[in-house]
């Protein structure tokens, strides 16, 4: 087959849509499709018990929105492609993460059966669910006194959206469903099993999600059992006994396409399907970096912040470290901002807009500092560096004058000031920073959001030219997957460099570069400094 024929599929489930992308080896899209869950998030009430409240902290998924979402992405995109499924060399796929559920043996999520139809803790908990406070306290405090080792590679904090602070809720809360699950895993990893088949004992685990949200590493695997015993004895016996399967890096064959899912699909059975990857992490070699010091910016709902480093250095607040958890060849960082899109949505919504455009307008002709208006972005809690849930957003320097348009231009740049604060934890960490590539649909779509993020890093931010960075970066896993012999290229370097690298000699290939405007920078100084201060005076308020 001519390489020019050949195509990757990527696969990228967001928090409200699942994306296919169909691309070639040399970085032409064919093919994309896009497709809403028709639940979204769950978050007000079961389907299967219309009436009664989930509490206020649940963010829950439908697991067959998933499979119908997907199925009519991939369909869709690759008529679009005007592509044979058999040009298609490898699927890759990417998730929101740690989105979980418990299933049974045979892979059939609890929640779709009767008897647990009606149990919200049956049912996959997205990234956001916030149910698991106390359970994350609780591993945290055991980990703290027994000093247990792994925390330096979490920044000392484990957090209340990864995986065993989920599991033990359900341990505590629900203890039905606690017994009657027998698998718990990533959703990430069930939709790979869903397309490689096989028994629960060779499920392919992704090493990435289990590296940044499951506290497992290559060198040690999962804690030590007395850890998991000291927190709940059947946490232990959860990771003894109903985590099976075998773990596989993004970019590795996981398996190959089975004939129903390829008939369901639409697509060639036995095609190669690499691991699963976060979705945030596939934003990177989307963004065609495939070099240490760079901080890629997956920016969407939340965001993640994301850099490849020659070295291991423990920084506090981090939200994990993996060696080879991004890229191979380099320890992978992952911070991020727990609410971003979606805040600024919140606030489009509570005011009554029915678009970002009219307020990003207004807001734009503010000057710097929101004539004094100053918000913390912790609308979802704190992620980066003070690793706290429990933490809430706030708007400060109100006045009779102020309107909608200052209320905007505020919370962007409370996300700037969030964002700031990241960098300067990491270089203080020892870690090189030296370029910024954004990435992402809002980028896209907010670009004043871009330019106040590089006026108060004061450094210039490249914007990647496609809109669909992790879908991009799923699609070249996928390529990856088929292995050196079919995609034709030397190294894993090489290809990011022909599916996702930039050229300036092609309009289609080129980003747009941010510079940071000095005429402001004295003034987002100020405003910075009052930010950190209410971030202090509000952090230590939750504390106490």
């Amino acid at each position: 087959m001519e390489s020019r024929a050949k195509t990757a599929l990527g696969i990228d489930f967001g928090t409200e849509s699942v994306r296919a992308l169909l691309v070639d080896l040399h970085g032409t899209e064919r093919g994309s499709a896009v497709v809403r869950y028709s639940h979204g998030q769950i978050i007000d009430e079961l389907p299967t018990d219309p009436g009664k409240k989930l509490p206020a902290d649940f963010a829950l998924q439908h697991p067959q929105d998933w499979m119908d979402s997907a199925t009519q992405a991939v369909r869709a995109a690759v008529d679009k492609s005007g592509r044979a499924a058999s040009d298609i060399i490898g699927i890759g796929v990417d998730f929101t993460s740690c989105t979980m559920l418990p299933t049974f043996a045979d892979g059939r999520p609890l929640c779709l059966s009767e008897q647990f139809a009606k149990r919200p803790l049956a049912w996959p908990k997205l990234w956001k669910h916030h149910g698991a406070k106390a359970q994350a306290d609780r591993m945290n405090a055991v980990a703290h006194s027994r000093d247990e080792a792994f925390l330096n590679r979490y920044g000392g904090t484990i957090s209340l959206e990864w995986f065993f602070p989920k599991v033990l809720e359900t341990i505590e809360n629900d203890a039905e469903t606690a017994t009657a699950a027998e698998v718990w895993l990533e959703a990430g990893d069930w939709f790979v099993w869903q397309l490689v088949g096989g028994a629960a004992a060779e499920l392919p685990r992704s090493t990435c999600q289990a590296g940044y949200k499951a506290l497992w590493s290559a060198e040690e695997g999962f804690p030590k059992p007395g850890f998991f015993e000291a927190v709940h004895p059947q946490l232990a016996e959860v990771v003894a006994k109903k985590m099976p399967g075998r773990f596989v890096a993004p970019g590795q064959l996981a398996g190959h396409l089975t004939e129903a899912m390829a008939q369901a699909l639409g697509l060639k059975p036995g095609t190669p399907v690499s691991a699963a990857v976060i979705d945030a992490h596939a934003g990177v070699p989307g963004a065609g970096a495939a070099e240490a010091g760079v901080l890629v910016m997956v920016l969407g709902t939340s965001s993640c912040h994301m850099l490849n480093a020659e070295q291991f250095r423990p920084v506090q607040g981090v939200a994990g470290i993996v060696k080879d958890g991004i890229l191979p060849g380099y320890y992978g960082y992952e911070t991020g901002q727990a609410a971003v899109g979606d805040a600024f949505d919140w606030l489009r919504a509570t005011l009554g807009h029915e678009n970002h455009n009219k307020l990003a307008g207004e807001a734009a002709t503010l000057p710097p500092g929101a004539d004094g208006v100053r918000s913390i972005d912790w609308m979802n809690g704190c992620r980066t560096p003070l690793m706290n849930g429990s933490l809430t957003g706030s708007f400060t320097g109100l006045k009779l004058r102020h309107g909608a348009a200052h209320l905007y231009r505020a919370l962007l740049e409370g996300s700037a000031f969030g964002l700031r604060w990241i960098v300067e934890t990491m270089r203080n960490g020892g870690l090189p920073v030296n370029g910024f590539v954004a990435t992402g649909g809002l980028p896209h779509h907010n670009p004043l959001i871009v330019q106040i993020y590089a006026d108060v890093l004061g450094e210039p931010i490249s914007v990647h030219p496609c809109q669909y960075g992790p879908a991009l970066g799923a699609a070249i896993l996928g390529a990856l997957a088929a292995g050196h012999d079919v995609n034709g290229f030397a190294s894993s370097a090489s290809v990011i460099e022909s599916m996702a690298g930039t050229r300036d000699d092609n309009p289609k290939r080129r980003s747009r570069v941010y510079h940071p405007n000095a005429l402001h920078r004295q003034a987002f100084q100020t405003a910075y400094d009052d930010y950190r201060q209410l971030t202090q005076i509000f952090a230590e308020r939750v504390s106490v």
